[in-house]
């Protein structure tokens, strides 16, 4: 496939899977733009593929509508920023509460509203979510609450648009092999004592293979949301699960 003479934009494209992402997009064609908060890792994606980046942060406003304007128009946007925090719910502050809905429910909605606004026609829009947006896991609610949100988002949305030449999906994937997961493995090393290993493999047997999903299972799902052959998938959440779900 290709989609050159496609503009996507990928939010928290600096490291995982947005990273991952950015390069999967740049290799058929796309012309690649990305969004995160910390200049080294974006700078370090985006030049070796000749794409462009934007300092921003998804949870405020102003710096969404800025990085849609220096974008320019965008006919893919990829809500791909997120983090996770984990903790009993009785000892999860209300700060921390808000932050995780901050970024991975409200930084979508913003990242969707200004994508849906600038799209010269036809679109996609993709958020990453999770397997925490189809089911519980323990010790994460605030974070399964924001991406449940996330799947409640995209099947309202997708409604909105089904008339016209724009799509809305939800990526799915449960633990994947990235950042994020290491800090997730790091987490329960110093509450448990387990070892890095016996953590990283109580993480992996949640999916029924036995393994943590690689960051280009999302790139390639990502990649068939927006290629032919894919215009009556609207409004689903797409787990990569390994059969988890």
């Amino acid at each position: 496939m290709t989609l050159e003479g496609k503009r996507v934009l990928i939010t928290g494209g600096g490291t995982g899977a947005g990273a991952d992402l950015a390069r999967g997009f740049a290799a058929v064609g796309a012309d690649v733009v990305i969004s995160g908060r910390r200049e080294a890792p974006l700078r370090a994606v985006a030049e070796p593929l000749g794409a462009r980046f934007v300092i921003a942060d998804v949870t405020q406003e102003g710096d969404v509508a800025r990085t849609f304007a220096k974008a320019g128009p965008c006919d893919i946007v990829i809500a791909n920023a997120g983090a996770a925090e984990s903790a009993p719910l009785g000892r999860v502050t209300l700060d921390q509460w808000n932050a995780m809905l901050a970024v991975n429910l409200t930084g979508v909605f913003l990242t969707f509203r200004a994508g849906l606004a600038q799209l010269p026609g036809w679109g996609r829009l993709i958020a990453i979510a999770s397997t925490a947006g189809l089911k519980g896991y323990g010790y994460v609610a605030p974070y399964a609450a924001a991406k449940h949100g996330t799947v409640g988002l995209v099947r309202s949305l997708a409604l909105e648009v089904a008339r016209g030449p724009v799509t809305v999906n939800a990526i799915c994937p449960g633990f994947l092999d990235t950042e994020m997961t290491d800090r997730s493995v790091a987490t329960i090393v110093a509450k448990t004592g387990k070892s890095a290993e016996e953590a990283r493999a109580a993480l992996a047997a949640t999916n029924p293979q036995k393994r943590l999903i690689q960051p280009v299972e999302v790139t390639a799902t990502a990649l068939w949301l927006c290629g032919p052959g894919s215009e009556g998938v609207n409004g689903q959440a797409i787990a990569i699960a390994g059969g988890e779900l």
